[in-house]
Protein backbone atom coordinates (compact mmCIF):
# COMPACT_ATOMS: atom_id res chain seq x y z
CA UNK A 1 0.00 0.00 0.00
CA UNK A 2 1.22 3.50 -0.81
CA UNK A 3 1.38 5.77 2.22
CA UNK A 4 -0.24 9.17 1.77
CA UNK A 5 2.06 12.20 1.95
CA UNK A 6 0.47 14.96 4.02
CA UNK A 7 -2.98 16.49 3.71
CA UNK A 8 -3.96 17.33 0.11
CA UNK A 9 -4.50 20.98 -0.73
CA UNK A 10 -7.98 22.39 -1.23
CA UNK A 11 -8.17 24.40 -4.47
CA UNK A 12 -10.38 27.42 -3.82
CA UNK A 13 -11.60 29.22 -6.96
CA UNK A 14 -12.90 32.75 -6.31
CA UNK A 15 -16.61 32.59 -5.54
CA UNK A 16 -17.18 36.24 -6.47
CA UNK A 17 -15.72 36.08 -10.00
CA UNK A 18 -18.52 36.83 -12.45
CA UNK A 19 -17.97 36.69 -16.20
CA UNK A 20 -19.97 35.79 -19.28
CA UNK A 21 -20.37 32.12 -18.27
CA UNK A 22 -21.77 33.16 -14.90
CA UNK A 23 -24.15 35.75 -16.42
CA UNK A 24 -25.43 33.19 -18.89
CA UNK A 25 -25.87 30.54 -16.21
CA UNK A 26 -27.66 32.97 -13.89
CA UNK A 27 -30.18 33.74 -16.61
CA UNK A 28 -30.71 30.04 -17.24
CA UNK A 29 -31.10 29.28 -13.53
CA UNK A 30 -33.64 32.05 -13.05
CA UNK A 31 -35.63 31.01 -16.10
CA UNK A 32 -35.65 27.31 -15.23
CA UNK A 33 -36.66 27.85 -11.60
CA UNK A 34 -39.32 30.39 -12.54
CA UNK A 35 -40.81 28.13 -15.20
CA UNK A 36 -40.73 25.08 -12.92
CA UNK A 37 -42.42 26.85 -10.02
CA UNK A 38 -45.16 28.38 -12.19
CA UNK A 39 -45.82 25.06 -13.91
CA UNK A 40 -46.02 23.19 -10.61
CA UNK A 41 -48.39 25.75 -9.07
CA UNK A 42 -50.68 25.60 -12.11
CA UNK A 43 -50.75 21.80 -11.89
CA UNK A 44 -51.13 21.71 -8.13
CA UNK A 45 -53.78 24.39 -7.74
CA UNK A 46 -53.77 27.98 -6.55
CA UNK A 47 -55.42 27.51 -3.17
CA UNK A 48 -53.09 28.63 -0.33
CA UNK A 49 -53.14 25.20 1.31
CA UNK A 50 -51.68 23.61 -1.82
CA UNK A 51 -49.65 26.49 -3.21
CA UNK A 52 -46.70 26.24 -0.81
CA UNK A 53 -46.29 22.55 -1.48
CA UNK A 54 -46.61 23.07 -5.24
CA UNK A 55 -44.02 25.87 -5.17
CA UNK A 56 -41.60 23.66 -3.24
CA UNK A 57 -42.08 20.79 -5.68
CA UNK A 58 -41.48 23.23 -8.54
CA UNK A 59 -38.21 24.38 -7.01
CA UNK A 60 -37.01 20.77 -6.79
CA UNK A 61 -38.15 20.12 -10.36
CA UNK A 62 -35.92 23.04 -11.33
CA UNK A 63 -33.01 21.71 -9.26
CA UNK A 64 -33.20 18.37 -11.06
CA UNK A 65 -33.29 20.09 -14.45
CA UNK A 66 -30.33 22.33 -13.61
CA UNK A 67 -28.07 19.41 -12.71
CA UNK A 68 -25.61 18.20 -10.05
CA UNK A 69 -24.84 21.47 -8.30
CA UNK A 70 -28.49 22.20 -7.65
CA UNK A 71 -29.18 18.58 -6.70
CA UNK A 72 -26.41 19.07 -4.14
CA UNK A 73 -28.15 22.21 -2.91
CA UNK A 74 -31.35 20.19 -2.57
CA UNK A 75 -29.50 17.59 -0.52
CA UNK A 76 -28.23 20.32 1.80
CA UNK A 77 -31.77 21.66 2.27
CA UNK A 78 -33.18 18.15 2.82
CA UNK A 79 -30.60 17.46 5.55
CA UNK A 80 -31.31 20.80 7.31
CA UNK A 81 -35.10 20.78 7.75
CA UNK A 82 -35.06 23.17 10.69
CA UNK A 83 -33.39 25.89 8.62
CA UNK A 84 -35.88 25.89 5.73
CA UNK A 85 -39.65 25.81 5.26
CA UNK A 86 -40.95 22.30 5.88
CA UNK A 87 -42.54 22.06 2.44
CA UNK A 88 -39.21 22.79 0.74
CA UNK A 89 -37.18 20.46 2.98
CA UNK A 90 -39.67 17.64 2.39
CA UNK A 91 -39.69 18.18 -1.37
CA UNK A 92 -35.88 18.15 -1.44
CA UNK A 93 -35.82 14.59 -0.09
CA UNK A 94 -36.08 13.61 -3.75
CA UNK A 95 -32.54 14.93 -4.20
CA UNK A 96 -31.21 12.19 -1.92
CA UNK A 97 -32.09 9.56 -4.53
CA UNK A 98 -29.58 8.36 -7.09
CA UNK A 99 -29.24 10.48 -10.22
CA UNK A 100 -28.80 9.13 -13.77
CA UNK A 101 -25.30 7.69 -14.43
CA UNK A 102 -22.90 8.97 -17.05
CA UNK A 103 -21.48 6.67 -19.77
CA UNK A 104 -18.99 4.00 -18.75
CA UNK A 105 -16.68 5.12 -21.59
CA UNK A 106 -16.31 8.50 -19.83
CA UNK A 107 -15.60 6.78 -16.52
CA UNK A 108 -12.93 4.62 -18.13
CA UNK A 109 -11.32 7.66 -19.79
CA UNK A 110 -11.15 9.59 -16.49
CA UNK A 111 -9.62 6.61 -14.65
CA UNK A 112 -6.99 6.08 -17.35
CA UNK A 113 -6.15 9.79 -17.52
CA UNK A 114 -5.75 10.17 -13.74
CA UNK A 115 -3.98 6.87 -13.04
CA UNK A 116 -1.88 6.83 -16.23
CA UNK A 117 -2.55 3.23 -17.26
CA UNK A 118 -5.13 1.37 -19.35
CA UNK A 119 -8.07 -0.18 -17.51
CA UNK A 120 -6.86 -3.65 -18.51
CA UNK A 121 -3.55 -3.10 -16.70
CA UNK A 122 -5.12 -1.54 -13.62
CA UNK A 123 -7.90 -4.03 -12.98
CA UNK A 124 -8.45 -7.73 -13.43
CA UNK A 125 -12.17 -6.93 -13.80
CA UNK A 126 -14.09 -3.67 -14.24
CA UNK A 127 -17.90 -3.51 -14.30
CA UNK A 128 -19.24 -0.90 -16.74
CA UNK A 129 -22.63 -0.90 -15.00
CA UNK A 130 -22.29 1.47 -12.01
CA UNK A 131 -23.39 0.33 -8.58
CA UNK A 132 -24.71 3.83 -7.83
CA UNK A 133 -24.63 7.35 -9.24
CA UNK A 134 -24.76 10.61 -7.29
CA UNK A 135 -24.47 14.31 -8.02
CA UNK A 136 -20.66 14.42 -8.18
CA UNK A 137 -19.57 10.86 -8.98
CA UNK A 138 -20.59 7.29 -9.62
CA UNK A 139 -19.26 4.02 -8.25
CA UNK A 140 -18.12 0.98 -10.26
CA UNK A 141 -17.27 -2.48 -8.97
CA UNK A 142 -13.85 -3.82 -9.90
CA UNK A 143 -11.21 -6.41 -9.01
CA UNK A 144 -7.65 -5.19 -8.58
CA UNK A 145 -4.74 -6.77 -10.43
CA UNK A 146 -3.82 -8.71 -7.26
CA UNK A 147 -7.35 -10.13 -6.92
CA UNK A 148 -8.73 -7.88 -4.19
CA UNK A 149 -12.41 -6.93 -4.73
CA UNK A 150 -12.83 -3.16 -4.73
CA UNK A 151 -15.00 -0.27 -5.81
CA UNK A 152 -13.83 2.80 -7.66
CA UNK A 153 -15.54 6.18 -7.34
CA UNK A 154 -15.21 8.29 -10.51
CA UNK A 155 -15.93 12.00 -10.75
CA UNK A 156 -18.41 13.22 -13.37
CA UNK A 157 -16.79 14.72 -16.48
CA UNK A 158 -16.24 18.50 -16.28
CA UNK A 159 -18.16 18.61 -13.01
CA UNK A 160 -15.67 20.85 -11.18
CA UNK A 161 -15.88 23.69 -13.73
CA UNK A 162 -19.67 23.43 -13.99
CA UNK A 163 -20.19 23.42 -10.23
CA UNK A 164 -18.03 26.49 -9.64
CA UNK A 165 -19.92 28.42 -12.33
CA UNK A 166 -23.19 27.32 -10.74
CA UNK A 167 -22.02 28.37 -7.29
CA UNK A 168 -21.11 31.83 -8.56
CA UNK A 169 -24.53 32.12 -10.20
CA UNK A 170 -26.22 30.86 -7.04
CA UNK A 171 -24.38 33.46 -4.94
CA UNK A 172 -25.53 36.27 -7.24
CA UNK A 173 -29.11 35.01 -7.00
CA UNK A 174 -28.85 34.64 -3.20
CA UNK A 175 -27.80 38.28 -2.86
CA UNK A 176 -30.69 39.39 -5.05
CA UNK A 177 -33.16 37.28 -3.06
CA UNK A 178 -31.97 38.66 0.27
CA UNK A 179 -32.60 42.21 -0.98
CA UNK A 180 -36.18 41.37 -1.93
CA UNK A 181 -37.33 38.66 0.49
CA UNK A 182 -37.54 38.61 4.26
CA UNK A 183 -37.69 34.80 4.18
CA UNK A 184 -34.41 34.69 2.23
CA UNK A 185 -32.77 36.97 4.80
CA UNK A 186 -34.01 34.84 7.69
CA UNK A 187 -32.73 31.68 5.98
CA UNK A 188 -29.39 33.48 5.39
CA UNK A 189 -29.34 32.40 1.77
CA UNK A 190 -25.82 33.66 1.09
CA UNK A 191 -24.49 31.63 4.01
CA UNK A 192 -26.16 28.51 2.58
CA UNK A 193 -24.34 29.05 -0.72
CA UNK A 194 -21.03 29.67 1.06
CA UNK A 195 -21.47 26.48 3.10
CA UNK A 196 -22.17 24.61 -0.13
CA UNK A 197 -19.07 26.16 -1.70
CA UNK A 198 -16.87 25.08 1.21
CA UNK A 199 -18.19 21.52 1.03
CA UNK A 200 -17.89 21.40 -2.75
CA UNK A 201 -14.31 22.59 -3.16
CA UNK A 202 -13.16 19.93 -0.70
CA UNK A 203 -15.38 17.22 -2.18
CA UNK A 204 -14.12 17.82 -5.74
CA UNK A 205 -10.61 16.59 -4.84
CA UNK A 206 -10.93 12.90 -4.06
CA UNK A 207 -7.46 12.87 -2.50
CA UNK A 208 -8.96 14.92 0.33
CA UNK A 209 -11.80 12.44 0.76
CA UNK A 210 -9.31 9.57 0.68
CA UNK A 211 -7.24 11.28 3.37
CA UNK A 212 -10.32 11.89 5.53
CA UNK A 213 -11.40 8.27 5.14
CA UNK A 214 -7.94 6.93 5.98
CA UNK A 215 -7.73 9.10 9.10
CA UNK A 216 -11.22 8.05 10.18
CA UNK A 217 -10.27 4.39 9.74
CA UNK A 218 -7.14 4.90 11.86
CA UNK A 219 -9.06 6.81 14.56
CA UNK A 220 -11.62 4.01 14.76
CA UNK A 221 -8.99 1.65 16.20
CA UNK A 222 -7.34 4.21 18.51
CA UNK A 223 -8.67 2.57 21.70
CA UNK A 224 -8.40 -1.05 20.59
CA UNK A 225 -12.14 -1.59 20.37
CA UNK A 226 -14.85 -0.63 17.84
CA UNK A 227 -14.11 -3.90 16.05
CA UNK A 228 -17.77 -4.15 15.02
CA UNK A 229 -17.63 -0.81 13.18
CA UNK A 230 -15.86 -0.54 9.83
CA UNK A 231 -14.49 2.09 7.47
CA UNK A 232 -13.27 0.79 4.08
CA UNK A 233 -9.54 0.80 3.40
CA UNK A 234 -8.43 3.24 0.71
CA UNK A 235 -6.23 1.76 -2.02
CA UNK A 236 -3.87 4.67 -2.57
CA UNK A 237 -2.12 3.19 -5.62
CA UNK A 238 -5.46 3.44 -7.44
CA UNK A 239 -6.49 6.87 -6.14
CA UNK A 240 -6.11 10.31 -7.74
CA UNK A 241 -7.91 13.70 -7.69
CA UNK A 242 -10.88 12.35 -9.70
CA UNK A 243 -10.63 8.65 -8.81
CA UNK A 244 -11.03 7.01 -5.39
CA UNK A 245 -10.54 3.26 -5.04
CA UNK A 246 -11.32 1.38 -1.86
CA UNK A 247 -12.12 -1.96 -0.29
CA UNK A 248 -15.46 -3.37 -1.39
CA UNK A 249 -18.00 -3.95 1.37
CA UNK A 250 -21.23 -5.87 0.98
CA UNK A 251 -24.38 -5.28 2.96
CA UNK A 252 -27.55 -3.20 3.08
CA UNK A 253 -28.44 0.39 4.00
CA UNK A 254 -29.39 0.98 7.61
CA UNK A 255 -32.89 2.23 6.79
CA UNK A 256 -34.08 -1.19 5.60
CA UNK A 257 -35.43 -1.59 9.11
CA UNK A 258 -37.38 -4.84 8.74
CA UNK A 259 -34.42 -6.51 7.02
CA UNK A 260 -32.02 -5.16 9.66
CA UNK A 261 -34.15 -6.55 12.49
CA UNK A 262 -34.26 -9.92 10.73
CA UNK A 263 -30.53 -10.02 10.01
CA UNK A 264 -29.09 -8.70 13.29
CA UNK A 265 -29.92 -10.28 16.67
CA UNK A 266 -29.41 -7.02 18.62
CA UNK A 267 -30.37 -3.98 16.54
CA UNK A 268 -30.17 -1.67 19.56
CA UNK A 269 -26.56 -2.72 20.18
CA UNK A 270 -25.86 -2.13 16.49
CA UNK A 271 -26.98 1.50 16.82
CA UNK A 272 -25.13 1.97 20.11
CA UNK A 273 -21.86 0.72 18.56
CA UNK A 274 -22.26 3.06 15.63
CA UNK A 275 -23.08 6.14 17.69
CA UNK A 276 -20.28 5.33 20.17
CA UNK A 277 -17.68 5.34 17.39
CA UNK A 278 -19.16 8.49 15.88
CA UNK A 279 -19.25 10.31 19.25
CA UNK A 280 -15.58 9.48 19.79
CA UNK A 281 -14.79 10.98 16.39
CA UNK A 282 -16.52 14.21 17.45
CA UNK A 283 -15.35 14.53 21.05
CA UNK A 284 -11.87 12.96 20.88
CA UNK A 285 -10.50 13.04 17.34
CA UNK A 286 -12.31 16.10 15.98
CA UNK A 287 -12.82 14.61 12.49
CA UNK A 288 -16.30 13.14 12.08
CA UNK A 289 -18.52 11.80 9.31
CA UNK A 290 -20.75 14.67 8.21
CA UNK A 291 -23.31 12.89 6.04
CA UNK A 292 -24.67 9.82 7.83
CA UNK A 293 -27.80 9.30 5.77
CA UNK A 294 -28.73 5.66 5.29
CA UNK A 295 -26.92 5.31 1.96
CA UNK A 296 -23.67 5.91 3.82
CA UNK A 297 -24.37 3.56 6.75
CA UNK A 298 -24.63 -0.17 6.05
CA UNK A 299 -25.11 -3.35 8.01
CA UNK A 300 -22.50 -5.59 6.44
CA UNK A 301 -22.99 -9.26 5.67
CA UNK A 302 -20.49 -10.13 8.42
CA UNK A 303 -22.53 -8.32 11.11
CA UNK A 304 -20.42 -5.17 11.36
CA UNK A 305 -21.82 -1.71 10.66
CA UNK A 306 -19.90 0.42 8.15
CA UNK A 307 -19.53 4.15 7.59
CA UNK A 308 -19.08 4.90 3.88
CA UNK A 309 -18.38 8.01 1.77
CA UNK A 310 -16.26 10.62 3.56
CA UNK A 311 -16.83 13.34 0.99
CA UNK A 312 -18.41 15.49 3.70
CA UNK A 313 -16.75 15.59 7.12
CA UNK A 314 -16.90 17.87 10.12
CA UNK A 315 -13.89 19.17 11.99
CA UNK A 316 -14.51 20.00 15.63
CA UNK A 317 -11.88 22.39 16.95
CA UNK A 318 -10.40 21.94 20.44
CA UNK A 319 -12.63 24.54 22.13
CA UNK A 320 -15.77 23.02 20.64
CA UNK A 321 -14.65 19.52 21.56
CA UNK A 322 -14.28 20.72 25.14
CA UNK A 323 -17.82 22.08 25.01
CA UNK A 324 -19.25 18.82 23.61
CA UNK A 325 -17.38 16.78 26.23
CA UNK A 326 -18.62 19.05 29.03
CA UNK A 327 -22.19 18.83 27.74
CA UNK A 328 -22.25 15.04 27.67
CA UNK A 329 -20.26 14.69 30.91
CA UNK A 330 -22.97 16.69 32.64
CA UNK A 331 -25.68 14.58 31.02
CA UNK A 332 -24.16 11.15 31.59
CA UNK A 333 -22.01 11.49 34.70
CA UNK A 334 -22.73 14.22 37.26
CA UNK A 335 -25.46 16.65 36.08
CA UNK A 336 -23.04 19.54 36.80
CA UNK A 337 -23.38 22.15 34.06
CA UNK A 338 -20.77 24.57 35.46
CA UNK A 339 -18.05 23.14 33.15
CA UNK A 340 -20.47 23.67 30.25
CA UNK A 341 -20.75 27.31 31.29
CA UNK A 342 -16.95 27.61 31.40
CA UNK A 343 -16.71 26.06 27.93
CA UNK A 344 -19.27 28.53 26.61
CA UNK A 345 -17.31 31.36 28.17
CA UNK A 346 -14.14 30.15 26.44
CA UNK A 347 -16.06 30.25 23.16
CA UNK A 348 -17.20 33.84 23.85
CA UNK A 349 -20.82 32.67 23.95
CA UNK A 350 -21.27 34.14 27.43
CA UNK A 351 -20.52 37.75 28.31
CA UNK A 352 -18.62 38.67 31.46
CA UNK A 353 -21.67 40.27 33.11
CA UNK A 354 -23.94 37.23 32.70
CA UNK A 355 -23.33 35.84 36.16
CA UNK A 356 -20.95 33.26 37.61
CA UNK A 357 -20.53 29.72 36.29
CA UNK A 358 -22.85 28.28 38.93
CA UNK A 359 -25.69 30.62 37.92
CA UNK A 360 -25.23 29.99 34.21
CA UNK A 361 -24.84 26.26 34.86
CA UNK A 362 -28.20 26.13 36.65
CA UNK A 363 -29.84 27.93 33.73
CA UNK A 364 -28.27 25.50 31.26
CA UNK A 365 -29.39 22.52 33.34
CA UNK A 366 -32.98 23.77 33.20
CA UNK A 367 -32.79 24.46 29.44
CA UNK A 368 -30.79 21.43 28.28
CA UNK A 369 -30.89 18.75 30.98
CA UNK A 370 -34.31 17.33 30.10
CA UNK A 371 -33.49 17.30 26.39
CA UNK A 372 -30.18 15.45 26.83
CA UNK A 373 -31.43 12.92 29.34
CA UNK A 374 -34.50 11.82 27.37
CA UNK A 375 -34.77 9.01 24.87
CA UNK A 376 -33.22 9.60 21.47
CA UNK A 377 -36.60 10.12 19.85
CA UNK A 378 -36.78 13.25 22.03
CA UNK A 379 -33.11 14.27 21.65
CA UNK A 380 -33.08 16.93 18.96
CA UNK A 381 -29.73 18.69 18.64
CA UNK A 382 -31.62 21.27 16.63
CA UNK A 383 -33.48 22.05 19.87
CA UNK A 384 -30.18 22.09 21.78
CA UNK A 385 -28.67 24.47 19.23
CA UNK A 386 -31.76 26.68 19.24
CA UNK A 387 -31.76 26.89 23.03
CA UNK A 388 -28.07 27.70 23.09
CA UNK A 389 -28.65 30.33 20.42
CA UNK A 390 -31.47 31.84 22.48
CA UNK A 391 -29.29 31.61 25.59
CA UNK A 392 -26.47 33.39 23.77
CA UNK A 393 -28.70 36.06 22.24
CA UNK A 394 -29.94 37.11 25.65
CA UNK A 395 -26.30 37.80 26.48
CA UNK A 396 -25.27 39.40 23.20
CA UNK A 397 -23.43 36.28 21.98
CA UNK A 398 -23.30 34.66 18.55
CA UNK A 399 -24.93 31.33 17.71
CA UNK A 400 -23.31 27.90 18.18
CA UNK A 401 -22.49 27.37 14.51
CA UNK A 402 -20.07 24.51 15.19
CA UNK A 403 -22.96 22.40 16.48
CA UNK A 404 -24.98 22.61 13.27
CA UNK A 405 -23.33 19.78 11.33
CA UNK A 406 -23.13 17.60 14.43
CA UNK A 407 -26.82 18.22 15.10
CA UNK A 408 -27.76 17.21 11.55
CA UNK A 409 -26.08 13.85 11.99
CA UNK A 410 -27.76 13.19 15.32
CA UNK A 411 -31.01 13.88 13.51
CA UNK A 412 -30.21 10.97 11.20
CA UNK A 413 -29.25 8.75 14.14
CA UNK A 414 -32.55 9.67 15.76
CA UNK A 415 -34.44 8.19 12.81
CA UNK A 416 -32.50 4.91 12.98
CA UNK A 417 -32.83 4.67 16.76
CA UNK A 418 -36.58 5.27 16.80
CA UNK A 419 -36.97 2.27 14.47
CA UNK A 420 -34.27 -0.02 15.85
CA UNK A 421 -33.73 1.09 19.48
CA UNK A 422 -36.94 2.69 20.79
CA UNK A 423 -36.60 4.20 24.25
CA UNK A 424 -32.80 4.24 24.14
CA UNK A 425 -31.40 7.24 26.08
CA UNK A 426 -28.31 8.43 24.23
CA UNK A 427 -27.35 11.12 26.74
CA UNK A 428 -27.39 8.62 29.63
CA UNK A 429 -25.74 5.65 27.90
CA UNK A 430 -22.38 5.17 29.63
CA UNK A 431 -21.20 2.81 26.90
CA UNK A 432 -21.03 5.67 24.40
CA UNK A 433 -18.57 7.57 26.58
CA UNK A 434 -16.34 4.69 27.67
CA UNK A 435 -13.33 5.99 25.75
CA UNK A 436 -14.17 9.68 26.22
CA UNK A 437 -14.38 9.57 30.05
CA UNK A 438 -12.82 6.17 30.86
CA UNK A 439 -12.23 6.50 34.62
CA UNK A 440 -15.52 8.24 35.34
CA UNK A 441 -17.54 5.82 33.22
CA UNK A 442 -15.93 2.82 34.93
CA UNK A 443 -16.73 4.27 38.36
CA UNK A 444 -20.29 5.19 37.42
CA UNK A 445 -20.92 1.75 35.90
CA UNK A 446 -19.63 0.05 39.06
CA UNK A 447 -21.72 2.36 41.25
CA UNK A 448 -24.87 1.60 39.29
CA UNK A 449 -24.03 -2.11 38.77
CA UNK A 450 -24.16 -1.64 35.00
CA UNK A 451 -22.34 -4.05 32.68
CA UNK A 452 -21.15 -2.37 29.49
CA UNK A 453 -20.85 -4.25 26.20
CA UNK A 454 -17.32 -5.51 25.57
CA UNK A 455 -17.36 -4.01 22.08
Amino acid sequence: MTVRAGTPEVIRPDLDTFGFSEWRRTAIVGAVLGRSVVSSVVRGGLRPAKRKRAMAEGVVDGFETLGPMFVKLGQLIASSPGAFPRELADACLRCLDDVPPFPAADARAIIEADLGKPIAELFREFDDEPLSAASIAQVHACVLADGRPAVVKVQRPEIARRMIVDLRAAMRLARALEKRSENARVANTQAVVRDLYEATVAELNFLIEADNQTRARENLTAFGDNTNVAVPEVYWDYTAPRVLCMERMRGMPLDRFDDIRSAHPEPELLIRRLVKAWMESVAVHGLFHGDVHAGNLWLLDDGRVAMLDFGIVGRMQDEWREFVRALFFASAIDNDFRPVARALRALDLVSDDSGDDATIGRQLAVALGPVLSGSLDKLDLGVVSARLLEFGKRRGASGPQQLVLMGKQLGYFERYAVALAPGWKLGRDLYLFRNIFPAEVAAKAAENDVTLPID
